[in-house]
């Protein structure tokens, strides 16, 4: 006998089973389709970029999480980390694309990093991305495709923060001092915030960034500006009087929350605060980071902003792009927390049961008849007792059983037994696609 291999899964991978997978599945498409109201289209990129194209962009904390190596010729790759560089490469490889250049992508992405709760070594993300305009404009689409997203998946309790790279740029200006690697040290370790605390963050401030206690007191002074959108936006006004960028910053901020009010994206869901960074190096304009708020320890949901020099890295020029990324790795361990997830084992509405061995050849004509209607159908495959069949279709949450016995074959009708009502009806064969369509039951769209 063969030594027996223990079955396991790497540390931060995890298998999808159906309870997981259908709701996943489904959320996706929803995530899909909202992309596509907003007029993206769809674009798939490899797993593996040469190392060039990867490294140099990130910056070195989110670097040291890369799976790099050579493959089996010789040549030096990496696992793609994001979206948004791959998207890069594209546009510097393919110049005659359409702008602005409007691309969704939904792909599993790969970080080798420490794992917690939501946080996986392979995860999923969401992205749209708006690439070749400057205008304001995009960002607030980003940013209204973002509160779409999170209504669609039927998130009850979110908060989209805003924050401007200039504005970080203009306390740094305000700090005195700090040399071109200080700066980014500084958005880096102010990213960390969330979830590390203040004492680590200070510590680190004083530790990677070479600020003082003074310059430490004055970060965080700037961090904790709060009050309402317009309160922050006016204490903003004065602290950035004498800052050019500064007020570049908060000029763009004002824009951003007046377009995003004009289309619905109100206070309740849009919220400036100023700790929000992103530590990633290729931002430079609006960032934004999405929380649960009943939930906020879990971090980051649905992030992105504005990198208007990355493309540049590829192209002979900076071609500016923003986008927002959800992570649907982290949203549904947030979810399931929360018990927000429904929970099914089957994507069949209609289970068709086996009465009689006589009746073969009608039960598979009715599951034809449904699946040509669109119902999603499952038909069972052996003749148990009625009571085994119903309780397989009810564990599995399969809301209707189709019965025919035959009594029912002689006058061609079917017994329609509604679960969770715990009752049943009547129907024709000609009449039953028709019947389950009054209960919704169907699948819109597309090809079977």
């Amino acid at each position: 006998m063969a030594t027996r291999i223990e079955a396991r899964v790497l540390k931060g991978f995890r298998d999808y089973l159906p309870a997981q997978m259908i709701s996943r599945s489904r959320a996706i498409q929803s995530i899909r389709e909202v992309f596509e109201i907003f007029g993206f289209v769809p674009l798939d990129t490899p797993a593996l970029e040469y190392a060039e194209i990867l490294l140099g962009k990130y910056g070195p904390d989110a670097e040291r999480l890369l799976y790099v190596f050579e493959d089996n010729g010789g040549r030096k790759v990496c696992m793609r980390y994001d979206l948004t560089v791959p998207l890069a490469r594209v546009v510097a490889q393919y110049p005659d694309l359409q702008k602005p250049f409007k691309r969704y992508q939904i792909s599993p992405v790969w970080r080798g990093e420490n794992t917690s709760k939501g946080r996986y070594r392979e995860f999923m993300q969401c992205d749209v991305d708006i690439v070749g305009t400057s205008s304001l404009l995009a960002d607030t689409e980003c940013i209204w495709v973002g509160q779409s997203v999170m209504r669609a998946l039927e998130v009850p309790n979110f908060s989209i923060r805003l924050s401007h790279r200039k504005l970080l740029e203009g306390l740094g200006a305000r700090l005195g001092g700090l040399d071109a690697t200080a700066l980014p040290q500084v958005f880096r370790t102010v990213d960390k915030l969330p979830s590390q605390g203040r004492a680590k963050v200070e510590a680190e401030l004083r530790e990677k960034a070479s600020l003082s206690d003074e310059q430490i007191r004055e970060v965080f002074a700037f961090l904790e500006i709060s009050g309402s959108t317009d309160e922050i936006l006016e204490r903003l006004d004065g602290l950035f009087a004498d800052s050019a960028v500064g007020r570049e910053g908060v000029a763009d901020v004002r824009a951003l929350v007046a377009n995003a009010r004009a289309v619905g994206v109100g206070d309740q869901h849009l919220r400036l605060d100023l700790s929000i960074a992103r530590g990633l190096d290729y931002y430079t304009g609006a960032v934004f980071e999405t929380f649960l708020e009943d939930l906020p320890s879990l971090g980051s949901v649905m992030s992105g902003g504005r990198y208007d020099g990355l493309i540049g890295f590829f192209a002979n020029r900076d071609i500016p792009a923003v986008g927002i990324s959800v992570g649907l790795d982290r949203l549904f361990a947030g979810l399931e927390e929360l018990k927000l997830m429904a929970t099914r084992t089957a994507t069949a509405h209609v289970l068709v049961t086996m009465m009689d061995e006589r009746l073969g050849a009608r039960y598979l004509d009715l599951a034809r008849i449904l699946r040509e209607a669109r119902i999603p159908t499952e038909l069972y495959y052996q003749f148990d007792s009625l009571g085994k069949q119903l309780q397989y279709a009810d564990k599995r949450g399969v809301p209707l059983a189709v019965i025919m016995g035959e009594n029912e074959a002689a006058e061609n009708t079917v017994a329609v037994k509604l679960l969770k009502e715990k009752r049943q009806e009547s129907v024709r064969v000609e009449d039953l696609a028709a019947f389950v369509q009054r209960h919704g039951l169907v699948i819109s769209g597309g090809t079977l």
